[in-house]
């Protein structure tokens, strides 16, 4: 039997120990990609302007002065991804209050590594979860991961009533850069993306949000907008700077559909938590959805204090929302991130 619409239980997060601040990364590249970009000192001030203060990686800053094997990198990921992830569930769990035996089902989304089995088979171990938990990894999504991840642990505890979810997103963004690759992409990349993990126990009972429902949308002849070129030394980034010439044509419109196809209407829409692929993004949200500069406080400022932690970010963002409590009983709110496809990933909750 279909349960009533599942709530969430919890969230928490966690970030690796190395914490490297803007200018250290601005330093680093300017040294690493001058001799490849004559305008180097034009494109400097992209770091200024992403609108990132400090990020978080698993590796100290002088990793990333020399070459690594991709079997290197991929070690370093399983290692440091099993922590991270061990540690947001726990969290996680804890708030919760529940038993790390009650949950039923773990969803593990992730896209910077590769494991087989897939990590969240260890982690039924190391979390104490039984044996029989169903498992779910989720790999490809990116950045939409953790909306995504949100969205099919939610419709799983909707058909599966008698047992809490548990999702786990985590991403080592830095892992994968290659410094061979002296390409503006991998600059931008060098800028913005980060490490961390996040964790969301879903199911009937809770006291958080409702979530009501979500859409997938996957916009044909985009696959080149976002994504990984496997080459020698692992995972290179793809990544085209037309993201927010497609936030600004289809998003409001998408998201138009989504509410309408769960008998909501974007007009009454009070929350947006929206992944924040940049600053630009960002900016590129707030002129589509009429919110103003700044409109969109949280995304903002875990931008600024994290950088973009791919499918984790928006996680982040839900934590801070839910444990800061500036809302009123039956406000709608909407949780979306957009990512590899290329595509938009939308769930509608109510507080």
């Amino acid at each position: 039997m279909i349960g009533a619409n599942p709530k969430i239980f919890s969230v928490a997060t966690a970030v690796p120990l190395h914490r490297i601040g803007q200018s250290e990364a601005k330093s680093f590249a300017r040294s690493m990609f001058g001799g490849a970009h004559r305008d180097i000192g034009r494109l400097m001030p992209l770091f200024d302007n992403v609108s990132v203060e400090n990020r978080h990686f698993c590796v100290p800053r002088e990793w990333f002065d020399e070459d690594h094997t991709f079997a290197e990198k991929n070690d370093l990921y399983i290692e440091n991804a099993l922590v991270l992830s061990e540690k947001a569930a726990r969290r996680a769990i804890a708030k919760a209050g529940i038993e790390p035996s009650d949950i039923g089902a773990i969803y593990f989304v992730s896209t910077t590594g590769i494991s087989t089995p897939s990590l969240d088979s260890k982690l039924i171990f190391s979390l104490g979860l039984s044996e029989h938990t169903k498992r779910v990894p989720i790999w490809g999504l990116g950045c939409a991961a953790g909306a995504a991840g949100l969205a099919r642990a939610s419709e799983h505890a909707r058909l599966y009533p008698e047992k809490p979810v548990l999702l786990v997103a985590v991403e080592l963004s830095g892992l994968t850069f290659q410094r061979g690759d002296l390409s503006k992409a991998n600059l931008i990349s060098t800028s913005l993306f980060s490490d961390g993990a996040a964790a969301v126990v879903v199911g009937n009972g809770g006291s958080g949000p409702e979530i009501l429902g979500s859409r997938s949308t996957t916009w044909p002849d985009t696959e080149d907008v976002m994504g990984w070129r496997l080459v020698e030394g692992g995972l290179e980034v793809r990544l085209s700077k037309s993201v927010p010439i497609i936030v600004r044509e289809k998003f409001r419109d998408d998201l138009v559909g989504a509410c309408a196809s769960l008998g909501e209407d974007i007009g009454n829409i009070e929350h947006f938590l929206l992944h924040p692929g940049g600053a630009k993004v960002l900016s590129a949200f707030e002129e589509v959805l009429g919110l103003g500069s700044g409109g969109l406080p949280l995304s903002r400022n875990i931008l600024r204090e994290y950088g973009n932690m791919s499918a984790a970010t928006v996680l982040f963002i839900l934590e801070r929302f839910v444990e800061g409590g500036e809302y009123e009983a039956g406000h709608l709110g909407v949780l979306s991130a957009m990512g590899p496809g290329f595509s938009a990933e939308h769930v509608l909750f109510r507080c």
